[in-house]
């Protein structure tokens, strides 16, 4: 953006000379006008213009429908044949024979996995400020088979109520018998459908960029034209997150399908921008998805998850509420909820919480569920916010159009 404002500055003392030698140039410069219609449109938020911000929304919702609806009659033959392989799919699972065991058991595993392919697809692809979905959802999914495991010296939990309530099996597993590799191996479907979801997600920014420069329009995406204005102002980026950004887009660029590997293997924010990268010259599809379903859904999934099941083991968490206790003065009343906390998930696991132990809430877990409610319900917030946007700069951009005309 700073550069942005450099080539404002140029071009306003550019129209100055231009006046002082009689040549008029129109006042309102295009850099100018796109900064404020940018301003004006950050303005549509719920908070400050809540009327306007939910028509914007709603007919920003209905063009989208229509694009939708056209794209998938140009596609109808597509539609047809998914909607009678959906006939037979839904024939196979409501008549009876012998092999329902194998629908309800595909049914259930198919479920799950979309599920949490959903999850991570929410989580990358660009909708509102996008959904922490690790966080909120697999990080402490991948905590309580963790922290289960260690108790129950098992991960064998009976299915039902597993995945839905994790309880020990009646047979006791022999103390020690819990490794590392025992509980990647209970959660590794779940946490690499997650990454490939957040692979799918990564798609959109590559796609826009792709038909862009196919087509040779300027598509209407701000982080396109932030990315075409770091390329034109290489040379002249000082700051670090410029110098950061241009990296990324060097290693891709150069390095290809191992580049794109890397930068999808490690958390890296700025991965949106190899998408684009990507996109913008023209890397075969296979070699970006390829590369960021390896990276995101194997390697870096396996480094978040052994993140996740080291921090919760069971010598981790009682060295980390022993020296929550050690805090002076307020340690032991911030220890004590932890502990009841553990307690509370230990008489859970083995059946006890129906033999007359009082089932209180626990503050931590009111807390959690609070957060969840609140970071979903800003995440929908920011998808009507994002949309109402969208639709004021297609009003803008007709205004321009029709100044132009006249």
């Amino acid at each position: 953006m700073a550069e942005n404002g450099t080539d404002c500055d140029q071009r306003r003392i550019g129209m100055i000379k231009e006046q002082h030698n009689g040549n008029f140039t129109d006042p309102s410069l295009p850099c100018e006008r796109k900064r404020r219609d940018q301003e004006e449109r950050q303005n549509i938020v719920l908070w400050r213009q809540p009327l306007i911000t939910l028509q914007y929304f709603f007919l920003e919702t209905l063009i989208n429908l229509k694009e939708w609806t056209i794209k998938l009659w140009h596609r109808r033959s597509i539609v047809v044949s998914l909607l009678l392989l959906l006939a037979v799919l839904t024939a196979a699972y409501y008549i009876e024979g012998t092999h329902q065991q194998y629908v309800q058991y595909t049914e259930k595993k198919f479920l799950w996995c979309a599920y949490w392919v959903g999850l991570g697809i929410l989580s990358s692809v660009g909708l509102g400020t996008g959904l922490h979905t690790f966080l909120l959802y697999l990080g402490p999914h991948i905590a309580s088979v963790t922290l289960a495991a260690y108790e129950c010296n098992s991960v064998n939990f009976p299915e039902p109520p597993y995945p839905d309530q994790i309880i020990c099996p009646d047979e006791e597993g022999i103390e020690g018998s819990i490794s590392l590799w025992t509980i990647i191996s209970k959660v590794r479907l779940e946490a690499c459908m997650w990454g490939a979801g957040t692979a799918i997600g990564e798609l959109p920014p590559y796609f826009m960029a792709r038909a862009a420069r196919l087509s040779g329009a300027e598509p209407d995406d701000e982080e396109y034209q932030e990315f075409e204005e770091m390329l034109e102002h290489a040379e002249a980026a000082q700051d670090f997150a410029s110098r950061a950004k241009l990296a990324v887009q060097n290693l891709v660029q150069k390095v290809g399908f191992f580049g794109i590997l890397a930068c999808a293997s490690i958390p890296n924010p700025l991965f949106d921008l190899a998408g684009i990268t990507c996109g913008h010259f023209l890397v075969p599809f296979w070699t970006f998805f390829g590369a960021t379903l390896i990276g995101k859904a194997i390697i870096k999934m396996h480094i978040q998850k052994l993140f996740v099941i080291i921090t919760f083991s069971k010598h981790i968490v009682e060295q980390m509420v022993s020296l929550i206790g050690a805090v002076p003065s307020i340690g032991p009343s911030l220890q004590k909820p932890f502990q009841e906390y553990l307690e509370a998930q230990r008489i859970k696991l083995h059946h006890k919480s129906d033999n007359g132990v009082p089932q209180g809430e626990n503050w931590l877990s009111w807390m959690f569920e609070k957060l969840v409610i609140v970071m979903v319900c800003y995440f929908i917030l920011s998808i009507i916010n994002s949309m109402a946007q969208s639709y004021a700069k297609r009003v803008q951009q007709k205004m321009y159009s029709e100044e132009k005309t006249k």
